[in-house]
């Protein structure tokens, strides 16, 4: 009687040991999230070479065909056609030209999703005005299957007006 005892005993011991020791089995490699981080930040500084190159198909080749933009003061731009329409239309003017500075990059543990911020300055004809804008950005990166990152959201709102110093 003892020995079964002792033998019921060992065998539920095994049994919540076993379940208490869970390991979690998972089929994909650890994210470098600094080098997921490094490529955003290599995409990030090859897209702002093509706006300011007025390459209109370089440059809207950086958002995902389903990407959307929200700049301020203005409707959502879709899709890919969208963006490229809006894009070859800022290029057309001579008084455009753009330029921006990613500050943060924060990849998500799975490396395949990240979100960047950073300011930028645009300069563009209105009218008969030429207007110049400081903006805070957002643009939320999604990795692609071909390993490319690509601009899923691009979101700029209006920076607060720089206040000169006191004399």
């Amino acid at each position: 009687m003892r020995i079964l005892i002792l033998l019921l005993f060992t065998l539920l011991s095994f049994g919540f040991t076993g379940c208490t020791h869970t390991r979690q089995r998972t089929d994909q490699p650890e994210v470098d999230v600094a080098k997921e981080e490094a490529s955003i930040r290599a995409t990030d500084a090859q897209w702002l070479a093509a706006a300011k190159a007025r390459d209109t198909e370089q440059a809207a080749s950086f958002w995902s065909d389903d990407a959307t933009i929200l700049m301020p003061n203005s409707r959502p731009i879709i899709g890919k056609e969208a963006i490229r329409a809006y894009v070859a239309e800022s290029f057309k003017s001579p008084d455009f030209s753009i330029v921006w500075t990613t500050d943060k990059v924060v990849v998500a543990a799975s490396g395949d999703m990240a979100y960047a911020t950073g300011t930028d300055h645009i300069l563009f004809r209105a009218g008969k005005q030429v207007v110049s804008t400081n903006n805070n950005g957002l643009v939320v990166w999604k990795k692609q299957r071909d390993g490319l990152w690509k601009a899923v959201v691009d979101i700029a709102t209006p920076a607060a007006p720089t206040v000169p110093p006191k004399k």
